[in-house]
């Protein structure tokens, strides 16, 4: 076998990895993004544990095959970005955020589907995953929610204690 055909293998079996250690991948075009776009987005993702990386559309497609997922092969044409993300929903948010923040972005940077818990997204439904907040911050507001209550009857319960001290 050819050196080239070698490296190609190791090159699919390390995006099937990545596949397999993500909770979410999500495939973009990208268009015509300076060095300086590339690296801001890379930060961008590199702050929510992502990883933003550029691979030739066959290996993909080639590593999704192997893994028995057929249904980005329309989506693996013209240049796309992929990112590996350890939850479902960061990578969605990151690419909303950074064309809400920058609109000269909008139609350079823009997400075409995802495989998320090991089902197709597509480009619809990444913009309705973009708008569900983190798992943090969701679990934030359930304690918030749970702590609500039992701060009040601790604030009532220390009013009737200090009126009937007053009294």
């Amino acid at each position: 076998m050819s050196a080239n055909l070698e490296a190609k293998k190791v090159v699919v079996e390390e995006i099937k990895e990545k596949i397999n250690a993500s909770k979410s991948v999500v495939l973009a075009t990208y268009d015509k993004l300076t060095v300086l776009e590339v690296t801001d987005l890379r930060n961008k993702f590199k702050n929510v544990s992502s990883e933003y990386k550029v691979y030739k559309n066959t290996l993909v497609r080639k590593a999704f095959d192997e893994l028995g997922v057929n249904d980005f092969d329309n989506d693996l044409n013209g240049t796309t970005a992929v990112v590996f993300c350890p939850d479902e929903t960061s990578a969605c948010s990151v690419f909303a955020k950074t064309v809400k923040e920058n609109p000269a972005l909008e139609g350079k940077i823009v997400p075409k589907s995802a495989y998320v818990g090991g089902a197709y997204v597509d480009a619809a439904g990444i913009k309705k995953l973009a708008a569900i907040p983190s798992r943090e911050v969701l679990i934030a507001k359930m304690l918030g929610c749970l702590q609500a209550p039992i701060a009040n009857l601790a604030y009532v319960l220390s009013s009737i204690a200090q009126k009937k001290e007053q009294a």
